[in-house]
């Protein structure tokens, strides 16, 4: 390092921005200080970085680029992995003839240069900024660290907590008051997830941390953890606030949290599990404006809006969404009851746990410690003479069966299945032991769904997909000129990411006779498949595709959410 500071100190004498003098001087005090030399240069004033960046070009003979005047375009970006630029602090400026311009502050390091040809397979041409520019320029281009939009407050509690040495009086019952720091950690934390529109928080306890992340728009994003001593206390307030026992550490319990942010009241369902460092809290905060949402806004297009609509206005049958955990099929069906919900027809739900309270709707919680099962509650409120009924989700063979007999007997059944695409559903319900028949007669509608990211409506620029984008979803050139395709930047209203929020891509199957006919003759699911893409079914990956082009998502956030869908 010291022949390397020498050499660059020679280069800023001969280059006018220093003289020997001055590097004589601060050489001294530099080895008296422990700092290097160029470093004390330049924090005393008597150089700019920029002259540092100047003398590193003309020891390599590298170019100079001010990132700040450079406007890099986003296929030029894409060419280099947040993660990697991240790690190896450089921005791409240019790709030409196969080699690839990477601006990068010390073309010095050999190992970084060679770690990019290996990594991005091309030839690195280096160009030299300044570390300042570099450090923007990952900010503006890449987005910045993510962190608690009021991390100064949550500093400022922690802090506290932190010199009082606060003692909790937690495990034996003793009372804290409404004002106590700890009280307001945890008002924080939660208040915090909020402000993020973060849709879970996960408080776990690690080795050596505590570690807090909340769940943005899908994504696990992990914030400023509060100290591994306060895990104890932090844990016993929420399950104090949850209703849950504090004395019992070894079994799971589940709890409920009403707490006010602003004029608004939030509920948050609590699930407390004990793991090898002590007990993991995960608090699902429930969103009842989310409800009201219309059907377009849940992610449909017209024309798939108008089958839908169609669908769910028939007096009987049944309708299955389908798809992972946390795709939203809970909230399509909520939607869904929303929108037929009129003074003239009875709506039962039975569902575990009740998330949201509807109002007009008779809800049902279901308690299976004490035998009121699924099965149970539906036996019971089919005496009720409902409309319309919603199961929460269907899960062994004799709610499947109550389910279908009820759709036959003249109710609308809304309810939810684990399955990857729509025609899987009648293999699952066949698995699970419906007679092929009963499936065939009582379906009307098998819909898969997945989520996928918003593109930020503030920061939205016109984007071109890479090759591999447009190779993975079958997009041609003419394609993407006739579209709409953009790409968020990344701003304060999306927290540097390019995405606020979250929509639907689905796969409809409305089963018309002949799809009865191939249900009843127990086909394999790939022919049903292709009877209902004869139908004109959409699948996941074909109405991803469509919104991308409607500028309403990314490339890369379809190919995520639908991998090994085939089109």
């Amino acid at each position: 390092m010291a022949e390397k500071d020498d050499y660059l100190l020679d280069l800023l004498v001969d280059l006018g921005f220093t003289d020997a003098g001055q590097v004589a001087k601060s050489r001294e005090e530099a080895h008296a200080a422990g700092v290097g030399v160029v470093d004390l240069l330049v924090a005393n004033k008597i150089i700019r970085p920029g002259d540092v960046t100047q003398a590193k070009a003309a020891q390599f003979g590298a170019e100079v680029v001010h990132l700040t005047n450079l406007k890099i375009e986003d296929d030029v970006i894409s060419i280099v992995p947040r993660d990697i630029a991240k790690k190896y602090r450089v921005i791409p400026v240019f790709k030409s003839d196969g080699k690839i311009g990477i601006a990068i502050a010390d073309p010095s390091d050999l190992n970084t240069i060679d770690s990019l040809t290996h990594l991005l397979h091309s030839e690195i041409e280096p160009r030299v900024a300044s570390e300042p520019d570099i450090e923007a320029a990952l900010t503006k281009y890449y987005g910045g660290e993510k962190k608690s939009m009021d991390a100064g407050v949550f500093k400022d509690v922690i802090q506290e907590l932190t010199q009082d040495h606060v003692e909790v009086g937690v495990e034996d019952g003793g009372e804290i008051e409404a004002d106590a720091p700890l009280i307001r950690l945890v008002n924080q934390i939660i208040f915090d997830a909020f402000k993020l529109r973060a849709s879970d928080i996960h408080l776990e306890p690690l080795e050596k941390r505590f570690r807090l992340r909340y769940r943005i728009d899908g994504m696990m994003t992990e914030v400023k953890s509060p100290p591994k001593r306060l895990q104890a206390p932090v844990i016993a307030r929420l399950k104090i606030q949850a209703g849950m026992i504090i004395s019992e550490h070894r079994i799971p319990q589940d709890g409920r949290i009403q707490s006010k942010v602003g004029n608004k009241v939030i509920d948050l369902r609590v699930s407390c599990l004990p793991t090898n460092h002590g007990e993991s809290i995960v608090m699902r905060i429930l969103d009842k404006e989310g409800l009201r949402l219309g059907l377009p806004q849940l992610g449909f297009l017209l024309d798939d809006q108008q089958t839908f609509e169609r669908i769910i206005a028939l007096p009987d049958g049944i309708l299955l969404v389908t798809g992972p955990t946390g795709s939203g099929k809970t909230t399509t069906l909520y939607s869904c009851l929303n929108f037929i919900n009129r003074p003239d027809r009875k709506i039962i739900t039975v569902e575990d746990p009740v998330e949201y309270v509807l109002a007009g709707i008779n809800q049902v919680q279901v308690h299976e410690q004490v035998g009121f099962t699924f099965a149970t509650a539906l036996r019971a409120i089919l005496r009720q003479a409902p409309n319309i009924v919603m199961i929460g989700e269907i899960r062994d063979i004799t709610t499947a069966s109550i389910a279908i007999n009820a759709s036959l007997t003249g109710h609308l059944v809304f309810s939810t299945l684990h399955t990857n695409d729509a025609p899987g559903a009648v293999t699952r319900l066949v698995d699970i032991g419906v007679k092929p028949f009963l499936v065939a007669s009582s379906t009307r509608c098998l819909m898969a769904q997945r989520l996928v990211r918003k593109i930020c409506p503030k920061c939205a620029a016109p984007y071109q997909p890479s090759e591999a984008e447009m190779r993975a979803l079958g997009l041609k050139l003419e394609d993407v000129k006739n579209g709409n395709v953009q790409k968020g930047r990344g701003c304060q209203n999306c927290n540097n990411t390019g995405n606020r929020g979250r929509f639907g891509i689905f796969e409809i199957f409305v089963v018309d006779d002949e799809a009865r006919k191939l249900i009843y003759d127990q086909v394999p699911t790939n022919v049903l498949r292709a009877r209902a893409r004869e139908m004109g079914m959409r699948t996941l990956r074909e109405d991803g595709i469509r919104k991308v082009l409607a500028g309403m998502t990314t490339a890369d956030e379809v190919i995520r959410a639908t991998v090994g869908d085939d089109t």
